[in-house]
């Protein structure tokens, strides 16, 4: 069989697929945002995760980048990277998923593959995805078509751990796709795959590796806020514990993104589901929610502290992306910081050199500021330490918080 493999979603996950899958096999890349298309033709990714160079190289080797449906209708190898958030109760959004799996569905033919990549609970692809295929098809699974699930593993910003050189989980509903899919994703994945026994092991996996971070960090951000009565530094804590050979190095800050701060309330949605009430899933989540809250409380004391009056002070917050040297700005906790300290009565700037201001505005009714000199502000935060932010200059006269401990000068730190 001849293979043309279709991305649908060329975010954070699909695009950096679709590069590696460009050199070897006919690649389509598809995503409904017609002005990311645009860019992406125009070799600008405003993700960060794909160079010029390798947009030039991708093109160079026949890839095909569409916002137009019917291009779709030549693949039979489709493969679904779209978002999977949680919507403002907490629970699972589908909605996109669901989408993409109508989109191809209409384009489904008799030995096509359908492989999801978006992270969900154990027993999505094949309750909610699946009848979907089938039914708008009028295909039956594994007698006309295969399924499979492959956990995306992307970091953003991590130009170490390339998608390449991070191991894939894949799977198949039957033994047969379980092996096609294993060996197509095994001919692009230097660092190798791993075959699970079936989606719904491939589906948890994925969303147990995040929920194991959530709680790890919950836990040394509750040894921060104990430490801190004490007296002591959770870092050098951490560095004199991590002198013992099976410790394990978490270190405390704000839980956001698209992936440790989403996935346990997928996991947790489906252990609701069953009448199982998942409890340190759970309470990993509480700690890490409040923490912007502390901080901020921290914050205002140490304004305080220095004798001035929260409402006659001019701060800024340098950096609002869910973590550094990443333009990714989904589930920024940094906001919620910036709400919490605007409840307190403080006037605040913000700025980012890596944030766009239009997702920005969009995303959270909000301006960067482009260029914004320290010298004018009386306190600085620094959400997230980018590496632009070393040669920054802050002090003695400014009251500086550093939330992730990486700045030269701070007179105080989580």
């Amino acid at each position: 069989m001849k293979i043309k493999i279709g991305i649908i979603g060329l975010g954070y996950v699909g695009l950096p697929l679709l590069y590696v899958f460009s050199k070897k096999y006919h690649v389509l890349g598809y995503d409904i945002n017609i002005n990311r298309i645009d860019e992406l033709n125009s070799n600008v990714d405003r993700t960060l995760e794909i160079s010029e160079a390798q947009l030039i190289e991708m093109k160079n080797n026949n890839a095909i980048l569409t916002s137009e449906p019917k291009d779709l209708e030549s693949c039979n190898f489709f493969i679904i990277t779209v978002p999977t958030p949680v919507d403002k109760n907490k629970t699972p959004d589908l909605s996109l998923i669901i989408k993409a799996s109508e989109l191809v569905s209409s384009y489904l033919k008799k030995g096509d593959y359908v492989i999801y990549e978006s992270t969900v609970y154990p027993g999505a692809t094949e309750e909610v995805c699946i009848p979907i295929l089938e039914k708008n098809s009028g295909l039956s699974l594994n007698d006309d078509f295969y399924c499979g699930y492959s956990p995306e593993r992307v970091n953003p910003g991590d130009k170490e751990h390339t998608i390449d050189k991070i191991k894939k989980v894949t799977s198949g509903s039957n033994e047969f796709s379980r092996k096609e899919i294993d060996k197509i994703y095994s001919s692009v994945i230097t660092a190798g795959t791993y075959s699970a026994q079936s989606i719904k092991v491939a589906e948890a996996a994925k969303v147990i590796e995040n929920t194991q971070r959530d709680i790890n960090i919950a836990f040394v951000n509750e040894l921060a806020m104990l430490f801190n009565k004490i007296g002591i530094d959770t870092r050098e804590v951490l560095e004199a514990a991590s002198t013992k050979w099976n410790f394990l190095k978490f270190y405390p800050g704000l839980v956001g993104g698209h992936c440790i701060g989403v996935d346990p309330y997928y996991l947790s949605y489906k252990a609701l589901s069953l009448g199982f009430n998942p409890e340190i899933i759970l309470a990993g989540r509480r700690t890490n929610e409040f923490l912007a809250s502390y901080i901020a409380g921290r914050i205002v004391k140490l304004i305080l502290s220095n004798k001035k009056r929260t409402e006659n002070i001019k701060t800024l917050v340098l950096g609002v992306t869910f973590k550094e040297n990443c333009p990714d700005i989904r589930n920024s906790k940094v906001f919620d910081l910036i709400d919490e300290l605007e409840a307190f009565g403080l006037n605040i700037d913000i700025s980012d050199c890596l944030a766009d201001n239009l997702e920005v505005e969009n995303y959270y009714g909000r301006k960067l500021e482009s260029k914004p000199d320290v010298k004018n502000y009386d306190v600085i935060i620094f959400g997230v330490f980018h590496d632009q932010y070393k040669t920054i200059k802050t002090s003695k006269e400014h009251i500086v918080y550093d939330v992730q401990a990486k700045a030269q000068f701070f007179n105080e730190r989580l």
